[in-house]
């Protein structure tokens, strides 16, 4: 008999992950079913990346790297983070691991002792409680509305802090909601940070994709004293769309750095030789490939928010950022269907469409679709969700 570690005994797999699993296992079993569950884009890496991909392996660059990340890397996203955000790092600042989960990982390995609190804004990202869990620490779980538009006020920021409190998490913009927190925003957190003496983990992944003009700012940005009590979490994943090469970085201070490198020097040792090759030219290279797929995403997200604005129990906040539409669903639930779990299963045997239940995210009552697939889909999509919005209100 096998005895598993406590650590795992309660821990669930990726939801997000489950969900695209089972939607594209009826799909291979010729089920015509409506994915809404990835969160990745639907656009292939740029020819210039795969390319420098391809050269790496042709020029043998294919043996261990430096754990951190090799130099030529390491460079190329200090250049990005002072030609992007303005802020300045020293390479032994940056650490690029395999992918920004992995990053946060080895940050709460680095960060947390037992009985360290994290406080983490809901809805939240899927793996953010699970990985301060995983480390020891609890996860402090802070609630927000759609009509505070998803982010916390300072007031809550300050009252939810304890003596035992290390940092908080600001994702933004966020995933699931899409929303984003303004430089006025940020600048009020900031001085909370500052004056209860905590850490800010800044998750910028989506920094580049954000609409109707929406200026995206690093909390880092605000002061030297604010950039040295903040930790950067950023990556190729959604900017570039490289999920699959799993390249993340985090940049903060020195020591934090060092730790997270002795971390996985013992774990993953270096992330991919090829995939840093990658990775160096999507920093360094031509920078069109966002101004080119971003009107695509504005054009679903208009479509997906307004056609969910219009059904029946429905109602969808619109993200300024992200490929994500959050929908409040408490309309459709009650009698057999009482939560967004059973209402996703239902959705997904039924109108053969696969979004996310709020649960995953510390939202119950809500759905995520991911408008990272084509028009075509969406369409699709949208109008069978209308008609089980209709048969299960009674036409409403």
């Amino acid at each position: 008999m096998i005895r598993l570690a406590t650590r795992v005994k309660n821990l669930k797999p990726s939801p997000t992950l489950a969900i695209s699993a089972k939607a594209k296992a009826m799909q291979a079993a010729g089920v015509d079913v409506v994915n809404f569950g990835a969160g990745e884009p639907d656009f292939d890496t740029p020819d210039n990346v795969k390319d420098a991909a391809i050269a790496a392996i042709r020029e043998g660059f294919t043996s261990y790297t430096a754990v951190p990340g090799i130099p030529e890397l390491k460079q190329a996203i200090v250049a990005k983070l002072e030609r992007e955000n303005r802020l300045t790092y020293a390479p032994e600042e940056i650490i690029v691991s395999c992918g920004g989960k992995h990053s946060f990982y080895n940050l709460a390995q680095a960060l947390l002792d037992p009985g360290d609190e994290v406080i983490v804004p809901a809805p939240y990202w899927v793996s953010y409680p699970p990985m301060v869990e995983l480390a020891g620490g609890t996860a402090v779980i802070l609630a927000t509305t759609a009509a505070d538009g998803f982010k916390i006020t300072p007031e809550q920021l300050r009252a939810a802090i304890t003596p035992g409190t290390r940092a908080v998490v600001i994702n933004s913009p966020s995933n699931p909601t899409g929303s984003a927190y303004t430089w006025d925003e940020l600048r009020a957190l900031a001085m909370v940070a500052q004056d209860e003496d905590i850490l800010v983990i800044s998750d910028e992944i989506y920094e580049h994709i954000v609409y109707d003009g929406f200026a995206q700012r690093s909390i880092a940005e605000i002061s030297p004293e604010m950039k040295a009590r903040t930790i950067i979490l950023n990556g190729v994943s959604k900017s570039y769309a490289m999920t699959g090469w799993r390249i993340g970085f985090t940049a903060g201070p020195a020591p934090l750095v060092a730790a997270m490198t002795k971390i996985q020097s013992q774990s993953t040792s270096n992330p991919t030789s090829i995939s840093q090759k990658a990775a160096v030219e999507a920093y360094n290279g031509p920078q069109d490939f966002i101004a080119r797929v971003l009107p695509a995403f504005r054009a679903r997200r208009d479509f997906i928010v307004r056609t969910l604005n219009e059904m029946p129990g429905i109602t969808c906040f619109n993200p300024v950022g992200t490929f994500y539409a959050f929908p409040a669903v408490h309309g459709l639930l009650g009698g057999a269907v009482q939560d967004s779990l059973s209402l996703a299963d239902l959705l997904l045997n039924e109108a053969k469409i696969a979004p996310v239940p709020g649960e995953a995210f510390g939202a119950p009552g809500f759905l995520r679709f991911s408008y990272a697939t084509s028009m075509e889909n969406i369409e699709k999509g949208m109008e069978r969700l209308a008609a089980a919005a209709r048969r299960i209100t009674g036409g409403a």
